[in-house]
């Protein structure tokens, strides 16, 4: 039985802990989506740090329909933060690209610029980037490599989406955030409709090895086996000398 209090308890010591250890002093900088995963791990963080120490970091590409949700974040926790736009950027890369450009890099490179921002932010604010990543979507590799899937710290990286629910509740944080539909940020659709299959099912199968439809078990197992590299350390010729 998951016990969203005392995992809770030990997230917020742990973040301590690495402060204490990688940084005293310094301040958490998150990037604030609007989504589930970046509010509970800013909020995480409030708790572990104080809100003087937490920046949030809002980057639109363009205009963003739910930035609203982001700002809710920011003022429910009291927490400083900067409104960074980075269409130019985006823009300016994809402009000077000489050739053809796939479906796919328009999609990944958005998120490597924000976390290039963040890092700027962070760098020129005394700061460690926190990695927002939770396990369900690592596992089946639903990130975007060197853009959300790395930071200096990771709180949420070992637990499934029904645990980062319960812990939202368990932080106060508005239900409207916790329950929030989950959007890829990349194409428009759904998480779910991307994946097909439900973050419920994915969760059970992680944590009870149970899934129904031996289809859905498939495409996960495929998925998990095909994304594995993006949660390993970049292979290294280690030469007999």
């Amino acid at each position: 039985m998951f016990n969203a209090e005392k995992v809770r308890n030990d997230c917020v010591q742990w973040i301590r802990d690495f402060f204490e250890e990688n940084g005293k002093g310094c301040n958490a900088v998150i990037g604030i989506s609007g989504g589930k995963d970046s509010s509970i791990v800013a909020a995480l963080c409030v708790e572990a740090l104080g809100r003087d120490r937490v920046i949030g970091v809002l980057m639109p590409n363009g205009e963003q329909a739910d930035i609203d949700m982001a700002k809710l974040l920011v003022d429910t926790l009291g927490i400083r933060h900067y409104i960074i736009n980075i269409k130019d950027a985006v823009d300016g890369v994809l402009n000077q690209l000489p050739f053809e450009i796939t479906d796919q890099t328009r999609q990944n490179l958005p998120p490597r610029i924000r976390m290039s921002t963040l890092y700027a932010v962070s760098q020129s604010h005394n700061g460690r980037v926190a990695n927002t990543c939770n396990l369900s979507e690592d596992w089946v590799g639903y990130s975007t490599r060197y853009g959300d899937s790395v930071g200096d710290f990771s709180p949420c990286s070992h637990l499934t989406v029904q645990e980062m629910k319960a812990i939202g509740r368990l932080l106060g944080l508005p239900a409207v955030l916790v329950d929030k539909v989950p959007i890829d940020g990349l194409c428009g659709k759904t998480d779910e409709d991307n994946l097909g299959f439900t973050y419920a099912e994915l969760d059970r199968y992680i944590r009870e090895g149970v899934i129904d439809d031996p289809d859905k078990k498939a495409k996960i197992d495929r998925m998990h086996r095909m994304n594995l590299f993006k949660l390993q350390l970049m292979p290294a010729f280690e030469p007999e000398i």
